[in-house]
């Protein structure tokens, strides 16, 4: 039976298809569901293994990236998603669903589940960035970076640097908590650009919560499926043609997707 997969939605969420689509290309059974139904108890968080916030807009950033929606989420689902934690589950929040981890406490939460540890700010040249980055694995303490080395993904926002206080920040390293790093590879390289993209602090682009199974990042690994979503991918295809190599049909992204779908099989 395929694990079941929740995609979170509503009020400006916006990359709810290419989320689910990640999902049930790995192998799952996601579903696309709006908040409001699951605080009208349509649905269950409970029914499912996988959670995900997915990237977006919740409410326009008016009230800070992921705030607002993360107060919907505390207001109206706290008790039903601490009950999800406490069970051998896994969340992902990629982008405005990372923000939303963020302010609801569930990420780095060093201390318990509930409390803000960290922020994510707006960007250091206070502008909004879209472009593909290259992430170093700093941890293999969570499933959702079994036998990952590296990324080379999109990002997108305008809040996204990420800001830890000093305590926390050697919590963090001392506990292996950091997930990813941007560096200076092959996309940084490529399009010459600085390797971090925002100015987050250590140039640090996703964390786990203690257990592992809480990730946020970000960089979209869902708009980095497949091999032609790179932006030198006919450079890369003519290289691999001259010197007798397959062409990839997938991208470094998807691995995250195939790690969670694994951990359930």
């Amino acid at each position: 039976m395929k694990p079941k997969v929740l995609v979170f939605s509503g009020y400006g969420l916006n990359s709810e298809e290419e989320t689910k689509f990640a999902f049930d290309w790995a192998g799952g059974s996601a579903h696309i569901v709006h908040i409001n139904d699951l605080i009208n108890k349509k649905f269950s968080l409970l029914d499912y293994q996988i959670l995900a916030f997915p990237g977006g807009f919740a409410y326009g950033d008016d009230t800070g990236s992921g705030n607002a929606y993360a107060l919907k989420v505390r207001n109206h689902l706290w008790a039903e998603l601490l009950q999800f934690i406490q069970k051998d589950r896994l969340i992902i929040g990629i982008c405005n669903g990372f923000q939303i981890l963020v302010n609801l406490g569930l990420l780095p939460a060093t201390q318990k589940y509930g409390t803000r540890e960290v922020g994510l700010m707006h960007n250091k040249q206070a502008r909004y960035v879209v472009r593909f980055v290259d992430l170093n694995v700093e941890t293999h303490k969570t499933p959702w970076l079994k036998d990952i080395k590296s990324l080379s993904i999109p990002v997108a926002n305008g809040e996204g640097r990420l800001s830890i206080p000093g305590d926390i920040l050697r919590n963090l390293k001392k506990r292996d908590m950091i997930a990813f790093r941007y560096f200076k590879g092959e996309m940084s390289t490529y399009l010459d650009l600085p390797a971090n993209p925002n100015g987050s602090v250590e140039d640090i682009a996703g964390l786990i919560d203690p257990t592992g199974k809480i990730l946020g990042l970000m960089p979209h690994p869902e708009r980095g499926m497949f091999f032609v979503q790179l932006p030198n991918w006919p450079l890369l295809k003519e290289q691999y043609k001259r010197q007798g190599r397959k062409i990839p049909k997938e991208g470094s992204g998807l691995k995250i997707f195939q790690n969670a779908i694994k951990y359930f099989s």
